[in-house]
């Protein structure tokens, strides 16, 4: 009777102590999501800092095209509704629709040679290719990081206590729809 309970408690204290050790390791990950994220959001923060100079930078040296300039202005303004909301979800359709902005912006830019001359423009051009590589690698970095977390998840049986403790899986950074095409340049 007293191997039996000595036993009993062996295993409770086993499963007890896997379980914790599931739990624990399941918060640092979702803490190391978190702050993965954190830096996508970095990074988008600077880059939408910077583009309204560059839009301002344009419009005083070029015909400027209400269009982009709505545009840039409005995926600007998405982005900090998504920031202030929370919503990753949203948060990542704000970024899709400023690229697809700052794309056309830069579209634009070429239509007009003397921007490049323009000592401003270029300076700022500069910061946003670096920003834009940043923005990249922080991207990256997070999908590095949802991978072990969504894995460990989605994986028997922690998934048990990944249910029970409302841990759940994260999305992905992906390509836009026809963003493995070239964009189309007119002059």
């Amino acid at each position: 009777m007293k191997k039996t309970l000595i036993g009993f408690l062996a295993v409770i204290v086993l499963v007890g102590s896997w379980a914790v050790g599931s739990y624990n390791g399941l918060v640092t990950m979702d803490v190391a999501v978190d702050e993965s994220w954190s830096q996508v959001e970095v990074q988008y923060q600077r880059r939408f800092d910077l583009i309204p100079s560059l839009v301002e930078t344009v419009k005083g040296v070029a015909g400027f095209e209400k269009d982009t300039y709505t545009a840039v202005t409005e995926a600007r303004s998405a982005w900090a509704q998504a920031k202030e909301s929370g919503d990753r979800g949203a948060q990542v359709a704000a970024g899709s629709s400023f690229d697809s902005a700052l794309s056309r912006l830069l579209v634009t830019v070429e239509n007009y040679p003397q921007l490049k001359a323009n000592e401003n423009f270029s300076t700022l051009q500069a910061q946003i290719e670096g920003t834009e590589n940043r923005v990249s690698v922080a991207r990256r970095d997070f999908n590095q990081v949802v991978k072990p977390y969504n894995t460990k998840v989605k994986t028997f049986p922690t998934l048990l206590f990944a249910k029970l403790f409302g841990f759940d899986e994260e999305s992905f950074f992906e390509s836009k729809a026809g963003s493995d095409e070239a964009p189309e340049i007119k002059f």
